[in-house]
């Protein structure tokens, strides 16, 4: 160990240097990660949480048992219902999946950027058309990185109508209808790379009258030249991000800001005003010592009344090929209040996560690099933008030093705060009006209330409603990106631990493990009832659907044949059809069945042909008939006593 390297890790002991890893960058991140798991509790209890005696529940399982407060059992016994559902991104996997809880049972996958043979997505012409596909009809993508899902809202509350999440390799966002659980659209976004952070807004910033969900705003990662056409590769000054927002029904990218530095997560005001990202290379570096030459970096405030004004009063620009409005909301076009169009918030080195609190009064901000996290008031905010407040850093009222490595914050709407310490594996509770208070001049005060081990270095975490105005405090999620020890070993490639905490008492109780594919990312939970999903689709949902059996058959137009199919368990009309070498051939099944939960699947060998069709739903398929023979089709999904029986032939003429 370095003589520098031990000034720092003796640096971190003490919370009282709260910018104690600006120095840490300059020994590398091999010196961050030297610090492990450090211990850091205000409390002076042993780091592992003894002092709640989480420790035990957290560390043990000989027995099997599981004590639970007032949340109640996490056994969901045969035959009963979760009492709330949970929408997880699910990392390199591309898609979501549907989580029960407190169970913990992964109900659904929803697939969107990658392919999925299941269900046959990126294979029907359906979802190529949601996907995107290339010139000669192959799809544009078939790798993604999901990050981050949220819901739509009215009056503060999920609807139940729209989710959404992103892809950060490919620059693409993603919406779910929820009726359905499917996904509906995907909008590419230009000019951007890193796409990472997403957030809903819950109003309209300026009519009350519309009090749901109309935008979606996007926080760009990874700063490039702009436009990114091979020049300007060098020059620091020409590299920017741009903060998007996206129309939430048609999908469709309604302005781009142009910003100085990188932005991360995103979160928005309940009252619609205020859209933000925490914000790290404020310095605008190209190169990684650059990135980290100040001592502090920012939460980025967004006025979305003053942006759509500008724009409508013609102050946009545009960026290479792509016709959405660019605003400037750069540091030097932004310092007067009161025609400024964003504002920066001092924050520590490098945050990650920005969080919104359920009475809507505070933006929370996660320092990473630093061992507190940053308490902004919405109002104060304001104020500056209508010049009512002569210094923005005024808007801070809390810094409470909670533990090493702080990432996301969710709450349990009873005024208390969970966020993750990723270097220390805990979960800290702290309680925001006595950080207030404390910051206000009582430091006699502290406002860590708890701490929990969880297995191991916890990134994202969200507690029940804790992104409405109902939060309900029963159960808490951590997603950990490591698990050794938790599970059987499965080889090298270890699963990745989401663990379920009882947050009803004053001590935080750990619950349940659940292993996950790596690498899972956020989450949302939210009570079952707030979900009115439909069981059987509308015949008139697809314009091409096949509505009697009848209908059924084969026409021509020279090479071009579609076969119209449906599917009545266990039986396809037509049994069987005859199409020629050369032909290419679109086939369309509707499954006329009505009965809840009989789906049917159709595989045709040899010709890379296989997806599901829910009751009443229709799909289609295009493909080239290549080889003569006989090629039977089947019914891949169980359906009836005779499912096995349910086929029939394509026969190829030479």
């Amino acid at each position: 160990m370095t003589e520098e390297t031990s000034k720092v890790l003796g640096a971190a002991s003490g919370l009282g240097r709260r910018r104690f890893l600006h120095s840490a960058a300059a020994v590398g991140v091999s010196a961050v990660g030297a610090m492990g798991l450090a211990g850091c509790n205000e409390n002076k209890g042993p780091a592992g949480g003894g002092a709640s005696g989480a420790g035990a529940a957290a560390s043990g399982g000989g027995s099997g048992e599981h004590k639970v407060g007032g949340a109640g059992s996490v056994e969901v016994k045969p035959g009963q219902l979760d009492t709330h559902y949970g929408l997880w991104s699910s990392g390199h996997t591309g898609d979501a999946r549907v989580i029960g809880i407190p169970s913990g049972r992964e109900l659904l996958r929803i697939p969107c950027f990658v392919p999925d043979a299941l269900i046959g997505w990126g294979l029907t012409n359906e979802s190529k058309a949601v996907m995107g596909t290339k010139a000669d009809g192959s799809l544009e993508y078939t790798v993604a990185d999901t990050h981050h899902i949220h819901a739509s809202y009215k009056d503060g509350i999920y609807d139940g109508k729209y989710a959404w999440i992103n892809d950060k390799i490919n620059a693409r966002l993603a919406r779910f209808r929820l009726d359905y659980m499917v996904c509906d659209k995907i909008t590419k976004i230009p000019n951007i790379q890193g796409f990472h952070g997403i957030f809903p807004d819950k109003r309209d910033p300026v009519d009350p009258a519309i009090n749901y969900t109309t935008r979606v705003f996007c926080g760009q990662e990874f700063h490039v030249p702009m436009p990114n056409k091979g020049k300007d590769l060098e020059d620091p000054t020409k590299y920017h991000c741009l903060f998007t927002c996206v129309d939430a029904e048609t999908m469709d990218v309604r302005w781009q800001a142009r910003i100085d530095g990188n932005c991360d997560l995103v979160a928005t005001s309940f009252d619609g005003k205020l859209a933000a990202s925490n914000q790290y290379n404020t310095e605008n570096g190209v190169h990684f010592a650059e990135m980290m030459s100040a001592e502090r970096d920012a939460c980025l405030f967004f006025n979305i009344a003053r942006i759509e004004q500008a724009i409508k009063d013609g102050k946009a620009t545009t960026i290479g090929d792509s016709k959405v409005p660019v605003v400037d909301c750069t540091v030097e076009a932004n310092k007067d209040p009161k025609t400024a169009l964003c504002v920066r918030v001092s924050v520590p080195k490098n945050p990650h996560g920005v969080n919104a609190t359920p009475d809507g009064k505070y933006f929370i901000c996660s320092g990473k690099l630093s061992p507190t996290a940053t308490v902004i008031e919405l109002q104060k905010v304001l104020d500056w933008f209508d010049g009512k407040l002569d210094d923005i850093e005024k808007a801070i009222v809390a810094e409470p030093e909670i533990g090493l490595g702080p990432l996301h914050t969710t709450f349990d709407g009873r005024g208390n705060a969970y966020t993750t310490l990723f270097l220390d594996s805990q979960v800290v509770k702290w309680n925001i009006d006595t950080a207030i208070k404390k910051h206000a001049g009582d430091k006699a005060l502290n406002p860590v209330v708890d701490r929990l081990d969880v297995m191991y270095q916890p990134g994202h975490i969200n507690a029940t409603q804790a992104e409405t105005i109902e939060a309900d405090g029963v159960w808490m999620a951590v997603g950990n990106k490591f698990s050794k020890d938790r599970f059987l070993p499965v080889g090298p490639m270890h699963p990745e631990n989401d663990q379920l905490v009882d947050i009803t008492g004053d001590k935080m109780i750990l619950a349940h493990d659940n292993a996950v594919r790596p690498e899972p990312h956020d989450f949302v939970i939210f009570k079952r009832d707030w979900i009115h999903t439909k069981q059987v689709y509308a015949l008139d949902d697809s314009p091409i659907a096949v509505k009697d059996p009848k209908a059924t058959g084969v026409t021509r137009e020279g090479k071009k044949v579609t076969v119209r199919m449906a599917s009545i368990a266990p039986t396809y009309y037509p049994v069987e059809f005859n199409v020629k070498v050369g032909d290419e051939v679109t086939l369309i099944l509707t499954n006329l069945d009505k009965v809840e939960d009989l789906t049917h699947g159709f595989a045709l060998p040899e010709y890379n042909v296989q997806f599901l069709v829910n009751p009443l739903e229709t799909k289609s398929v295009t493909f080239k008939i290549d080889k003569p023979g006989v090629f039977w089709f089947y019914c891949t999904n169980f359906c009836h006593a005779l499912h096995l029986e349910m086929r029939g032939r394509m026969i190829v003429e030479a």
